[in-house]
């Protein structure tokens, strides 16, 4: 039995339940022996994003902090102490789940190297995620102190690894890992197959969780929460999402005139409807959840042949539970809006991103017809569902007026909430290669959080602007634009 420890290298400094955990947890578990080392609410490392957006107005005000207790020591010497005692035979951090963009999924590669870059330990330090299977040979560059890669979805991977470690013979002929030596690649990249059937995962599992990870700030109230996922991949090939790096891995290359692969039914996979509803039970009962946030890219292109079922079931549960989802604006209609009320979704978020048409279409291969885009948040709010508004600041070439315009929309739009982003150049979208080429941005931007920070390389005249209207996009909204003038003269004066 192989002694695995995973490693949360969360800075947000609030509970988010990462879904790669449980979803590698609920395999591994069989065979092997599982810890976590969580990161999120040691006080010197993390950056309290709970905090910052309240201040923003981008979160309702609750006592969130006062719900949790923060640790104070090193964390360093902590995760030092865990590994002498725990003597794991494999350290693993950062895969693919459906977060994608958001939590800090992204960055995390960065944080765990530099986790493991100050302890010492005999185990393999194995990292995945959306860098390595964006561009393996240059993250293994990048992070010179790991032994294993693996690219692609992880978990199968990873437990046939802990099983070569059990049998005292590491291969290398395992689809989707490669080994690293001092940067550089040692073996050939054999890909694994997409994992079409999410079922043969079983059962994810949370247990490894501290009680205050199921904390969670959700419209002025504490829930108890978890982040969930029902299905993996999504039809669009936005420019900016990382989404794209995933398809390209497993080969979805080719697309239509309006933005979506070719044969999403391959790409796209759910769990069934039977194995969701358990989970989410077993979740609710045992562990006290009442909030699922959905991280599934784009929930209503989820197959029918799984939500319908689902919304049924939970329909005539009696359950007390709420549901938050993402999705696209084209996909809610009146139909959509029955099937999300039987699955007791209480929010959904939607991508606003930018306003004007034309370069939502040329610069960012995003075909959202305006209209479309209104009619959905007119179609929840009639029907009593939350709508969020995401939108995007500091996208290549989007200047302050481009800004205002997506304040504009947002007023016509009415959003119960808003959330607003920095514009992250993630590694291997068609994006970030066109902006470091126009030397808008660096080729590789670390501590890249699109919630925490810009990476513009614009000069700090640009970061200003943006810094300013991250700080005041939602009062803007709410309050009207003729505020401007005054909001800007205290800010810059």
């Amino acid at each position: 039995m192989a002694k695995i420890l995973l490693i949360n290298p969360n800075k947000w400094g609030r509970g988010v339940t990462l879904v790669w955990i449980p979803s590698h947890v609920g395999l591994l578990k069989h065979n092997h022996s599982c810890e976590l080392f969580d990161c999120t609410f040691y006080s010197s490392w993390t950056s309290n994003e709970n905090a910052f957006n309240t201040k923003n107005k981008q979160y309702q005000p609750t006592n969130y902090d006062l719900q949790i207790t923060w640790n104070n020591n090193n964390i360093y010497q902590d995760l030092q102490r865990t590994i002498d005692d725990i003597k794991p035979d494999l350290i693993f951090s950062c895969a693919l789940s459906s977060h994608i963009h958001g939590e800090g999924e992204y960055s995390s590669i960065q944080h765990y190297h530099d986790l493991l870059s100050k302890v010492k330990t005999d185990a393999l330090k194995v990292a995945g995620g959306l860098q390595v299977t964006a561009n393996l040979k240059e993250t293994a560059k990048r992070f010179h102190n790991f032994d294993v890669l693996i690219a692609g979805e992880s978990e199968l991977a990873l437990n046939s690894l802990a099983n070569n470690i059990d049998t005292g013979s590491i291969t290398s002929s395992i689809p989707g890992v490669v080994f690293t030596s001092n940067g550089k690649v040692k073996n050939k990249l054999t890909k694994q197959n997409i994992l079409n059937d999410l079922d043969i995962l079983g059962s994810y599992d949370y247990s490894l969780f501290e009680d205050q990870m199921f904390f969670r700030p959700y419209n002025g109230k504490v829930y108890r929460a978890v982040d969930y996922e029902i299905s993996r991949g999504c039809l669009y090939t936005c420019a900016y999402c990382v989404e794209t790096t995933i398809q390209s891995y497993y080969g979805f290359t080719e697309s239509s005139k309006s933005g979506a692969i070719l044969k999403p039914q391959r790409y796209i996979r759910a769990k069934s409807a039977v194995q969701a509803y358990k989970e989410m039970k077993d979740l609710h009962e045992n562990f006290g959840i009442t909030l699922f946030r959905f991280q599934d890219t784009n929930f209503l292109t989820i197959p029918k042949t799984t939500l319908k079922p689902l919304a049924s079931l939970i329909d005539n549960s009696g359950l007390d539970i709420k549901l938050y989802i993402e999705t696209r604006p084209e996909g809610i209609n009146e139909k959509s809006i029955e099937l999300l009320k039987m699955l007791k979704v209480d929010g959904v978020g939607m991508g606003v991103e930018a306003s004007d048409e034309e370069y939502r279409e040329k610069s960012l291969n995003r075909y959202a017809n305006q209209n479309r885009i209104i009619r959905a948040f007119n179609l929840l709010h009639a029907a009593g569902i939350k709508a969020t508004a995401y939108n995007v600041i500091g996208f290549p070439g989007q200047g302050e007026n481009s800004i205002i315009d997506i304040i504009k929309l947002n007023i016509k739009l009415k959003p119960s909430n808003i959330t607003v982003a920095f514009y992250s150049p993630f590694i291997g979208t068609a994006l970030q290669e066109s902006s470091a080429k126009s030397k808008l941005f660096d080729e590789y931007v670390f501590n890249s959080d699109p919630q925490l920070r810009t990476p513009s390389s614009e000069g700090s005249e640009k970061e200003n602007v943006l810094d300013f209207y991250k700080k005041f996009f939602v009062q803007l909204v709410r309050g009207g634009l003729n505020q401007l003038p005054e909001l800007k003269r205290q800010y810059f004066s």
